[in-house]
């Protein structure tokens, strides 16, 4: 599995990059409102960060467009930003109509705001690159269908289809969970969320057992473990 970025702040990619060693990014006009950025700015500043590797950025395509004839010009201009970006467009009829016709061209989508297996299905059938189930946002809704994820992903895996399921709107570790256990290939997510996933309490629960243990064996009687050693 593969764990991306959902942010437009710099100093958080850079570091997601560099310490977690993440796979992608992903952005929406929320992140990039939230990081003091316009598309451009923000675009030619992360390709400093992804220039040469194989990190993929997903940016969106302007939410007020709504027809498929400007949402392919629009996608073509952001693609022209560099070949690490995948242009997000909503799952409406004609985000599905602009979808064919960029993936006819080689353009890479990410299929964005997807709440139901059936456009999951569409997605895939049209050539999406990357298919984006929001599950943290169906759960704030009220929709609590446990299996989501694992249906949607034997949905598209039932077919052999190429588009990646990549689960977005995680919002804890449980959703890292669901989304491994039923085999999809990315999970995106925030940076406080990553933070708070990749620590646990019980940890340090068992640092500190093992630290009194070593303690114990090290330095009694020695009047000082300021420093660690092993003699």
């Amino acid at each position: 599995m593969q764990f991306f970025l959902d942010s437009a702040k710099l100093d958080e990619i850079e570091y997601a990059i560099k310490r977690w060693k993440i796979d992608g990014v992903t952005t929406n006009p929320r992140h990039l409102m939230a990081a003091g950025q316009r598309t451009e700015d923000f675009a030619k500043k992360v390709n400093n960060l992804i220039k040469g590797t194989n990190l993929t950025v997903s940016i969106e395509i302007d939410p007020h467009i709504k027809d498929a004839k400007s949402m392919v010009k629009e996608a073509k201009r952001l693609a022209s930003f560099g070949p690490n970006f995948v242009i997000k467009i909503p799952a409406t009829e004609e985000g599905y109509e602009a979808l064919y016709l960029l993936s006819q061209e080689g353009i890479k989508v990410n299929m964005t705001l997807v709440f139901t297996i059936v456009q999951a299905l569409q997605a895939a059938r049209l050539g999406a690159f990357y298919i984006s189930p929001f599950v943290g946002w169906r759960e704030e809704k009220g929709e609590s269908d446990a299996d989501f994820i694992a249906k949607l992903v034997k949905a598209i895996k039932n077919y052999g289809f190429s588009s990646k399921i990549l689960i977005s709107a995680v919002r804890s570790a449980k959703h890292f969970a669901e989304a491994a256990l039923a085999g999809a290939d990315i999970v995106t997510a925030g940076f406080e969320i990553y933070k708070k996933a990749f620590e646990n309490p019980y940890t340090q629960i068992g640092l500190e057992i093992f630290a009194n243990a070593w303690n114990k064996i090290y330095c009694e009687g020695v009047g000082s473990c300021d420093s660690f050693s092993g003699s």
